[in-house]
């Protein structure tokens, strides 16, 4: 199984639908579900402090919806990076050491606290720009339908 679990609620129908469409893809390889959190609120003017604050608010609910026995993992901007092959291989090995449920977690605004770094067993970047949380679920959700798509030894865009 494979959970996504992430800050924040989705508002915009597109990145939904996109959402939707991925989830609906992914299904005849993997049961896939996504778990959202509430975020916190964040104002420009808070103090760093305020900052950590949240971020751990928002660690400490990501956490509860992982389980000891999960592979977790975690986007992150000082992670490794991946292409859609070593993504695949990376998704097969975890399943190979016998883990039943992949979690990858996505944090706020903010980035993610201490303690879901310290819970992350991969920490995986992304890309090398910046991109909204909100539309790193469609792009993880992209990533890892090409995965099971190579994994099949299917067609992909390459």
């Amino acid at each position: 199984m494979i959970r996504i679990a992430a800050v924040g609620r989705i508002k915009e129908k597109w990145m939904r639908e996109g959402i939707a469409d991925y989830l609906k893809r992914i299904q005849p390889y993997e049961k896939t579900e996504i778990i959202e959190v509430e975020d916190e609120k964040a104002p420009e003017s808070n103090s760093d402090a305020e900052n950590e604050k949240v971020k751990t608010t928002e660690g400490s609910k990501l956490l509860k919806q992982i389980r000891d026995t999960d592979y977790v993992v975690l986007l992150d901007l000082a992670g490794k990076e991946m292409d859609s092959v070593s993504l695949s291989k990376h998704i097969e090995s975890v399943h190979t050491r016998g883990y039943n449920r992949i979690v990858f977690v996505i944090g706020g605004s903010l980035g993610v606290s201490r303690e879901l770094i310290a819970r992350a067993d991969f920490r995986w970047k992304l890309s090398v720009n910046t991109f909204p949380h909100q539309l790193c679920r469609i792009i993880v959700l992209e990533q890892i339908y090409r995965a099971f798509r190579i994994l099949h030894h299917e067609p992909y865009h390459k």
